[in-house]
């Protein structure tokens, strides 16, 4: 059985330099893993798969939201509506066929409206690439909150930070000032969950 408070315990310790210096995101989510059963191990195999551009096509979303792991299904079915929307904008501005290029998990056209669709919208309206980028970025940091919410010691607020992790090492390649903000952030947020329990738990 893994010991999830230890693994969890561990991760206010990482510092700044874990992720600009020696070791980055991969490496960090390499001591996890190395930490996991082999059964955990298959559900964050199949998280990262995710990451992988050329693994993201219609069967690997059928397999994701077709799993046993609750936050792998929700993480997967919104990471889906995201693109798609993203596609739809991109097609709309070209003039092209409104589904040209979305992935389509059924016979009938995936339905757009999702719960954070409207925000999504006003985020693509923007002109700045950079903060159009920060603000999808954001709703996915958004949605692992809620993803993980009242989970302390278990798989899912691990994923929950592997899936954090993996936006803050985008954004360290992209902007390093906002991948440290980032960092700051999911330190402060794995710090206050052993603090709510302390004290409310």
């Amino acid at each position: 059985m893994n010991n999830y408070y230890y693994i969890i315990a561990g991760l206010p310790e990482l510092s700044m330099d874990a992720v600009s210096g020696e070791k980055n995101a991969d490496d960090l989510i390499d001591e996890i893993k190395g930490q996991c059963s082999g059964a955990d191990l298959s559900v964050i195999s199949l998280l990262e798969k995710g990451y992988v551009a050329e693994n993201l096509n219609a069967d690997f979303y059928r397999e994701a939201l077709s799993g046993k792991n609750g936050f792998l299904r929700n993480w997967f079915a919104f990471d889906l509506s995201v693109r798609n929307a993203k596609v739809r904008y991109l097609n709309n501005a070209l003039g092209r066929e409104k589904s040209r290029d979305t992935i389509s998990l059924s016979d009938e056209e995936d339905s757009e409206e999702f719960e954070e669709a409207a925000k999504l919208a006003s985020i693509l309206s923007g002109d700045d690439i950079i903060a159009r980028e920060r603000g999808i970025d954001d709703l996915y940091w958004e949605k692992a909150d809620e993803l993980t919410l009242f989970h302390y010691f278990d798989l899912t607020a691990i994923l929950g930070f592997i899936v954090k992790l993996k936006i803050i090492d985008r954004w360290m390649k992209l902007d390093e000032s906002t991948g440290r903000e980032m960092f700051r952030r999911l330190v402060d947020d794995v710090r206050g969950t052993f603090k709510g329990v302390e004290f409310n738990g």
